[in-house]
């Protein structure tokens, strides 16, 4: 049996992947995810021998990544996020950095507010990660989340239970669980979908063939949820409250005019994150 060594079989799959036009990276992550060793141990041992039944495993799902696109978060199943480990599977979105943006705005505003305790809803939770970090990181923050897909809700509580947070996950569409429970909350949030189906063609095979569509695409050039959601906040969001948004980073403007025709009294930021694209809006209400 003639067994590799770490560096040896790491560089042949970077390379791999490199012909498939594919992260070179991607090798690195799912080696050590195989391995079941953290970072630091992972680049201590590169001398060490892979044992066979391993180096197979790692090599199919090197080669199923490469020729399908299939995201190593599915090979995985889970995904980092806001320092926390998630689990997600093909019924919700994989977290992303801008989301995480998204989430740091809200808490500092949040906390801006000196408001305690104060009630957060989540729209469209998918795997939770908006609404469980919420949570854990505004001390005596009463959280609910809503989602219409019912896997979906089942992978968010479960997060939820792993990870120790106290949220009430509700199963309607954008804001209707809440509006039959005539509840009136502080902050509504929401990474919603909103990619036009116009741009279909545009994305990575990775979102297109294996992100749910339901949380991708939305009508009315992807504003369609926007239009939903801000028009059944004004039922439910308190006076001084605040609307957050993920966006495309189109859309801003758009999406400001839509809060503004509810909320003319409105303060609209638009936010760009970190590779400067409009990316998040928050409207204090």
């Amino acid at each position: 049996m003639n067994e590799k060594k770490q560096y040896e079989v790491l560089k042949w799959a970077s390379l791999f992947l490199e012909e498939y036009h594919r992260e070179a990276r991607v090798a690195e992550l799912l080696l050590q995810h195989h391995l079941g060793l953290s970072r630091t141990a992972f680049f201590m041992n590169m001398r060490e021998a892979i044992p066979e039944a391993i180096h197979e495993a790692f090599m199919q799902d090197i080669k199923e990544h490469a020729e399908t696109g299939k995201p190593i978060q599915h090979m995985t199943g889970y995904e980092e996020f806001y320092g926390r480990r998630y689990i997600v599977d093909n019924h919700v979105l994989i977290p992303r950095p801008e989301t995480e943006e998204l989430v740091h705005h809200v808490i500092e505003a949040a906390k801006e507010t000196g408001k305690t305790p104060i009630h957060l809803v989540d729209v469209g939770t998918g795997s939770g990660i908006i609404a469980i970090t919420l949570a854990l990181e505004l001390a005596g923050a009463s959280v609910s989340a809503t989602d219409i897909s019912s896997e979906a809700l089942k992978i968010a509580e479960e997060n939820a239970r792993e990870l120790g947070a106290e949220v009430a996950f509700i199963q309607g569409d954008f804001l209707q669980p809440v509006l039959n429970n005539t509840e009136t909350v502080d902050i509504i949030v929401s990474n919603p979908p909103y990619i036009a189906e116009s741009e279909r063609e545009s994305l990575a095979d990775t979102v297109i063939n294996f992100d749910p569509e339901l949380a991708l695409f939305a009508e009315d050039n992807g504003l369609a949820a926007y239009k939903r959601i801000i028009r059944q906040a004004k039922e439910i969001l308190k006076p001084g409250g605040m609307l957050a948004f993920e966006i495309g980073y189109t859309q801003g403007h758009a999406i400001e005019r839509l809060i503004t025709d509810s909320f003319p009294q409105a303060s609209v930021d638009i936010i760009q994150d970190i590779n400067g694209k409009d990316r998040i809006i928050l409207a204090k209400i």
